[in-house]
């Protein structure tokens, strides 16, 4: 016998399938396919979810195509790089105190222990008093971040100012230097 005998001998018959149901006319490799009807309740549900994808794309995407968004992702990002920077403090890299400097929050915590410990020798405008004049390009002490970061926390007893570090803690005295730099003109960063 031939292949095409074969197929022909294992076909099911219409008359052999229960009342409604059809076959297709064409067999591929010996299989034959059922011409029906997906049930009512399964195209219910396959319709029920695409429209239920839809609207909740519509309802719950928060995306907004001008920008929305960016002023809460901008401040995320610039708490990201502040908690970066407070956990990072090298107080020999001149790179990093100036990055301090253009950071808001260390300029404005910088600001904050300045007001509270330095005004009284340096001025409100750090431009000096009992203590050196702090946004002109005179500097006595080296003007390098490093070396600014060395004089408060180490202090220059004999012209009267304490060291610092041990009462503010490295963290505050770097922000101390990100404020003096924020504030001064002169200096400027060097690559």
């Amino acid at each position: 016998m031939s292949t095409g005998e074969e197929n022909n001998e294992t076909l099911v018959k219409e008359e052999d399938l229960p009342e409604g149901i059809i076959l297709r006319e064409h067999v591929v490799d010996g299989i034959q396919e059922y011409d029906q009807r997906l049930p009512f309740w399964w195209l219910c549900i396959l319709f029920g979810m695409i429209t239920f994808s839809i609207i909740y794309w519509l309802v719950m995407d928060d995306r907004s195509y001008e920008g929305g968004n960016k002023a809460s992702l901008e401040a995320k990002l610039e708490e990201v790089a502040t908690a970066r920077l407070a956990n990072s403090i090298d107080v020999t890299n001149d790179k990093l105190f100036w990055e301090m400097a253009s950071n808001p929050a260390f300029v404005s915590a910088g600001e904050a222990v300045y007001n509270t410990n330095c005004i009284a020798c340096h001025g409100a405008e750090l431009q000096g008093g009992i203590g050196f004049n702090l946004v002109d390009a005179e500097w006595v002490h080296g003007s390098k971040p490093s070396e600014v970061y060395v004089t408060i926390s180490k202090g220059v007893l004999e012209k009267g100012m304490q060291a610092w570090e041990p009462l503010l803690g490295q963290k505050r005295v770097a922000e101390v230097v990100a404020f003096v730099l924020s504030k001064n003109p002169d200096l400027k960063p060097t690559e």
